[in-house]
């Protein structure tokens, strides 16, 4: 997962959707489970245009902007960014993606509560949510027409946790299990 602290998690696929809204909303609905939830917030978009550069920025004024591949100043040779504070702007952020077609995730970790039916308990250094818009993996690697929403589990996997998750909204696990 391109989320730092979730490290080698277990993300499996729980709900898909062609509405980015709709995808955040259920990403909502699982953060609200997570026992304890982390003070971070990680968003990453892949800008293709600069109409779509254009829109984050306008809806996102204070993140952080850097290049792919990262360019040194030429006199400083220090690396090239653009570094702005992120505030509280996810709402924003799921609707500026949502009608672009670069590939984006906003990841919220935390730790699931204890479960008896759970194959582990709970693990603060792997658990959380994840929405990847416009694609199907957690690499930000396959671009899709649609928004993804992953649970992160511990990293030997939990499918059984995953399974409940996906049934609190009314779906199931939609794939094997992504490296996170």
């Amino acid at each position: 997962m391109r989320v730092g602290h979730m490290g080698n998690s277990r993300a499996y696929p729980v709900f898909r959707t062609s509405d980015a809204v709709e995808a955040w909303t259920q990403a909502l609905r699982l953060t609200a489970l997570l026992e304890e939830h982390d003070d971070e917030v990680i968003l990453m978009a892949d800008m293709l245009t600069v109409e779509d550069t254009r829109r984050m920025a306008a809806v996102l004024p204070d993140a952080e902007f850097c290049y792919v591949h990262p360019r040194r100043d030429p006199v400083t040779h220090d690396y090239t960014e653009f570094n702005l504070a992120i505030t509280t702007a996810e709402e924003q952020f799921v609707r500026a993606v949502g009608k672009g077609k670069g590939m984006a995730s906003i990841g919220r970790g935390g730790r699931w509560p204890d479960d008896a039916e759970a194959e582990r308990p709970g693990a603060a250094n792997y658990d959380g949510v994840e929405v990847v818009f416009n694609g199907d993996d957690v690499h930000l690697s396959q671009p899709a027409d649609h928004h993804t929403v992953f649970v992160h589990v511990d990293n030997w996997g939990d499918l059984s946790r995953a399974e409940k998750l996906a049934a609190h909204l009314d779906s199931t696990v939609l794939g094997d299990a992504q490296v996170g």
